[in-house]
């Protein structure tokens, strides 16, 4: 083996390294997400779709009781305290509306977004989302994977007499680049996660008509499963005057 090969097989092995430990850092230990007391709807939410989801359903239960409405130019503003509520992602979001905001800022107020990360981690100790610091870790590993592999290659000087040869080339690279891509589509939320999302699903399908609920509560459940087809069925009106409907709905609402 050539000295140019040596390093290229060298940068490969530490490449593999990269992934693997990031592999270690996605995996998920802990509860399968199926013992104790169901999550939340913020909880269901967050695991659906992420934190915007989480305050656009904490956002919902806040008007049910006529803690805010929604404000101009498709804002939400608070409409006096935030009730008989000891929901800490609820309460999060409410200190947050000094001011009117749109909903798409209020993840990203220190309130709320305190409140979101607590619940991430409790998610994360029940083995239902990645935890972030992990995942960021995991990212940044997976990124510098392709580039120790392109610095080996540099190094060892492909064209060179005693350099690796193409074969060696794409027997060692194309694993590690398609190891890489694999673990940078896991989403955050474990396969626990998207199993209980689904069975809950098939429990309780979006009903036809808005007049089918009248259980404040299911409403929250079904705007956390389905988001903006629930938004726009049993709050339609809060849901587009608070700018909280992130997509148009089929019929161009």
């Amino acid at each position: 083996m050539g000295t140019g090969t040596g390093w290229f097989v060298a940068a490969a092995c530490a490449a593999w390294a990269e992934v693997l430990v990031a592999a270690v850092l996605l995996r998920v230990r802990g509860g399968s997400g199926g013992g104790g007391a169901p999550p939340g709807p913020e909880a269901l939410a967050l695991l659906r779709g992420g934190r915007q989801a989480a305050v656009t359903v904490a956002l919902v239960a806040l008007h049910q009781r006529g803690a805010v409405a929604a404000g101009r130019k498709h804002t939400v503003r608070a409409n006096g305290g935030p009730g008989r509520t000891r929901d800490p992602v609820q309460l999060g979001v409410h200190r947050s509306l000094r001011n009117a905001l749109p909903p798409h800022a209020l993840a990203a107020r220190p309130e709320a977004r305190r409140a979101v990360d607590a619940l991430w981690a409790d998610l994360g100790r029940a083995g239902l989302l990645r935890p972030p610091g992990r995942r960021r870790t995991a990212r940044l590993l997976l990124v510098a994977a392709p580039a120790t592999l392109a610095a080996g290659l540099l190094i060892a000087g492909a064209g060179a007499q005693d350099g690796p040869g193409p074969v060696l080339v794409l027997a060692a690279g194309v694993p590690v680049l398609l190891a890489v891509l694999a673990l940078l589509r896991l989403p955050p939320a474990t396969r626990a996660a998207r199993r209980l999302l689904a069975d809950l699903r098939e429990r309780h399908p979006l009903p036809a008509h808005r007049r089918e609920v009248t259980d404040g509560r299911l409403v929250q459940l079904y705007v956390a499963l389905y988001g903006d087809p629930a938004l726009a069925l049993f709050l339609p009106r809060f849901a587009r005057d608070g700018g909280l409907l992130g997509h148009r709905t089929p019929d161009g609402r």
